[in-house]
């Protein structure tokens, strides 16, 4: 009910609306629509109230929720649920207990902080509050279990498409993470739950560092991190972002649903990959060893050859690469 009190003042903002008006609207007593405008208020909305004139919404927070991200949604269910936290340890970990729980197919996790944050093999992410994008997307595709790590290429071409509708060209090195000038500003963590032919659900965690100051990151990773304020020396407006990546993931996902391809999302992946065409140090475990990278397969797997002329596909879950001198 507060959110539908929310609806009608963002719908008359340039208005007072009245206590009683709002009450007949939405069939609750004046003194509860006087709660609902106080929890709005807590949540950072700013509400001008006045005895005698009601209510009117002068400021809206940098908030990411299904409120606030709605209006630049066009999508038919990939976000229609937001879950939203203010903190949390990790939207991964919080979408895989919902998912188990029976959490709807396209159901959002969004938290303003994570403390937990992690990424690929365990590494810890950086999640301060209210300047970055940490969210997970709960998914239920009917697919063999093998084909679960495509949708991280899905996941990172969508990411390219919206920040070109920013005036933002970025990169992807490979698998999984999102770079502008050799740095990474955004990572993405696919996982999944399933049984030999079947998967019961894949979650696909997305972090971006879209407000992160320098003073954010710690000392030995300036030289690896970045955030698009950084790069564009201005604020990204969060709520925008946000929508514009779930409808282009969905976009994108379509092909994979209806097709098992995800020949869209490989063609943006290779158009902007960061590696390709380059020599690269692959990390397997401990050891290392020296290629050049030479294309995507359908599937997204890494086409390499050594430096024996030999040729490999790398498959993402079995790897890391890095550049010769530096993080790519």
């Amino acid at each position: 009910m507060k959110y539908e009190v929310l609806h009608l003042l963002k719908e008359n903002s340039e208005t007072f609306l009245s206590g009683q008006l709002i009450s007949e609207k939405l069939g609750v007593s004046r003194t509860s629509i006087w709660k609902y405008i106080k929890s709005l208020k807590e949540e950072g909305y700013m509400i001008d109230s006045s005895s005698k004139k009601g209510y009117r919404l002068i400021v809206s927070p940098d908030a990411l929720t299904f409120e606030e991200i709605k209006k630049y949604l066009n999508t038919k269910y990939i976000g229609k649920k937001i879950i939203h936290f203010e903190s949390i340890n990790s939207t991964n970990d919080k979408a895989k207990e919902l998912a188990e729980q029976g959490a709807d197919d396209g159901t959002i996790i969004i938290s303003e902080e994570q403390v937990g944050g992690k990424g690929r093999l365990g590494r810890l992410w950086c999640s301060p509050k209210y300047k970055g994008i940490w969210l997970s997307i709960i998914l239920r595709p009917n697919i063999n279990p093998m084909k679960a790590p495509e949708i991280t290429q899905i996941a990172a071409a969508a990411m390219i498409e919206s920040l070109k509708e920013f005036d933002i060209n970025a990169k992807v090195k490979w698998p999984n993470d999102i770079i502008i000038e050799g740095k990474k500003v955004c990572g993405i963590l696919t996982e999944m739950s399933g049984e030999l032919n079947r998967v019961n659900y894949v979650i696909v965690g997305i972090g971006i560092n879209a407000n992160l100051d320098k003073g954010d990151f710690s000392k030995d990773l300036l030289d690896k991190a970045t955030s698009l304020k950084i790069e564009i020396n201005s604020n990204v407006d969060r709520k925008a972002l946000v929508g514009t990546l779930l409808n282009k993931f969905e976009y994108l996902y379509k092909e994979f649903q209806e097709k098992g391809k995800i020949g869209f999302s490989i063609k943006i992946c290779k158009d902007n990959s960061a590696v390709i065409g380059k020599n690269i140090k692959i990390i397997k475990n401990t050891d290392e060893s020296y290629a050049k990278a030479l294309d995507l397969d359908e599937g997204g797997g890494l086409i390499v050859q050594y430096e024996d002329g030999s040729v490999e596909k790398l498959i993402s879950g079995e790897v890391s690469i890095r550049g010769l001198n530096k993080y790519i």
